[in-house]
């Protein structure tokens, strides 16, 4: 089966793309990025291992994706927000050396979901909006949506974390579907617990699985993209199930990663131009 070696370039890394690809048959589809015509790819990533240089090898033939399913925090936006929550109790470096070992693997996901949710308990729910408006959009993710709804792509937006941050995010990007866990509320304050069933590594395969079925299109058809090992098992069954900026474990696990460029690397792997790329900035 015919092969497509995908080199991309972190953002401002043009130049060192530029030399890495001196003397080879190049198919430029942007500055940053492009298409080796009959490389080795296993030569290749060798080659670049040291440069700020993204590698993608698949199959040349269906590319382009009708089915994405995306994490949404250290993904889709750059926050950990049950860490924004915890910064309001002086507990976000507690809270993040939990996230940090959930996301590896290291211990069960939703028992430290749990075990940090119980931590909010009490907290009034006016923190809710504070920690919504300290939300950063990761690099690139507005075109990758945008790029995608104009092309008919179908995007569902599947999380380990609250509706109350992915539903405006979806809504604001663009996605199509949303599913997330519900924080449950007492009174004016959170409760410390989670409104069941509640959303991991399963409920993330199935829907990856249950949408391309519900679209008609095959699994090979499917994109996904997340950074922890809750993502995996739909990054495993996926088409094209891309690590980015992931946690070892994942990254190693993983048969794609992207490390060092951003969002629009999804859109480069599938062989989009720059042309044709979306300039939208929600």
């Amino acid at each position: 089966m015919p092969m497509v070696v995908t080199l991309i370039a972190a953002q401002g890394s043009e130049e060192a793309l530029r030399t890495a690809v001196a003397g080879l048959r190049v198919d430029w589809l942007g500055a940053g990025a492009c298409d080796l015509v009959g490389a080795d790819g296993a030569a290749v990533r060798a080659a670049v291992a040291d440069r700020p240089i993204d590698v993608v090898i698949q199959p040349a033939a269906g590319r382009r994706k009708r089915l994405l399913v995306a994490d949404l925090e250290s993904t889709i936006i750059e926050n950990e927000m049950l860490e924004e929550l915890a910064d309001f109790l002086g507990m976000r470096a507690h809270v993040a050396e939990i996230t940090r070992r959930a996301m590896n693997g290291e211990i069960d996901f939703v028992a430290a979901l749990n075990e940090r949710v119980a931590l909010l308990k009490g907290l009034p729910t006016s923190v809710l909006d504070e920690a919504a408006a300290r939300i950063r959009l990761m690099p690139g993710a507005p075109a990758l949506l945008a790029t995608l709804r104009r092309n008919g792509v179908y995007t569902a937006l599947v999380s380990g974390g609250f509706t109350v941050f992915a539903e405006p995010v979806a809504a604001r990007l663009g996605f199509d579907r949303v599913i997330a866990n519900r924080l449950e509320i007492d009174g004016g304050t959170l409760a410390g617990t989670l409104a069941l069933p509640i959303v991991g590594a399963a409920t993330k395969r199935e829907a990856l699985v249950s949408l391309a079925a519900e679209l008609g299109i095959g699994l090979e058809e499917t994109m996904a993209v997340g950074d922890g090992a809750n993502d995996l098992p739909m990054l495993l069954e996926a088409g094209l199930g891309i690590a980015f900026h992931a946690k070892p474990a994942v990254a190693g696990a993983a048969r794609w990663r992207i490390e060092r460029a951003d969002l629009t690397a999804l859109l480069y792997a599938q062989g989009y131009r720059d042309a044709e790329i979306a300039a939208a900035q929600p």
